[in-house]
């Protein structure tokens, strides 16, 4: 028997979050001084399964959405980040138990820029399979994939 934590604990287990704290100063050059939002799993979530076929996400929109949400400065992309590709990973091992748990559409969430994920289930061939299948465009930059025009179908901030 595997000890082993599935996705959908590991995401149950922040029960801090979200918090809003200030801008660590080894952030402040960059973005100066304000908040930071880090959002829950949970926000994150809902964020990535309101995203409607055909449209889009990036990690960066869903963080500052989440920060407008807090009333923060900025959120924290790279938390958000981390909660993608875990409910990336749950969606996908709750479709292989028998989960009553709504499919999250992960493949509409792209990494800043409207690049394609390589650390999602399947890897870039199954999120370009995903979004070829609902219209999208990708194009191959040097090792990187990318949605053409991705900005055009973005829902909320970016």
């Amino acid at each position: 028997m595997s000890t082993r934590k599935g996705w959908r604990d590991r995401l149950a287990s922040y029960p801090n979050l979200p918090n809003v704290k200030a801008i660590p100063p080894a952030m402040r050059a960059r973005h100066g001084e304000g908040t930071i939002a880090t959002p829950s799993p949970a926000e994150v979530e809902e964020a990535m399964r309101g995203v409607p076929e055909g449209r889009l996400a990036t990690v960066l929109g869903i963080g500052e959405e989440i920060a407008a949400r807090h009333q923060a400065t900025i959120g924290c992309t790279v938390t958000t980040a981390i909660f993608a590709h875990m409910v990336a990973h749950a969606t996908e091992e709750a479709m292989t138990g028998d989960s009553r748990t709504p499919r999250t559409p992960y493949w509409r969430t792209l990494k800043i820029g409207g690049e394609l994920n390589p650390n999602y289930p399947g890897g870039i061939e199954a999120q370009m399979s995903r979004l070829e299948a609902e219209g999208h465009t990708v194009v191959q930059r040097g090792k990187r994939y990318f949605v053409e025009d991705f900005a055009r179908n973005l829902v909320g901030t970016r």
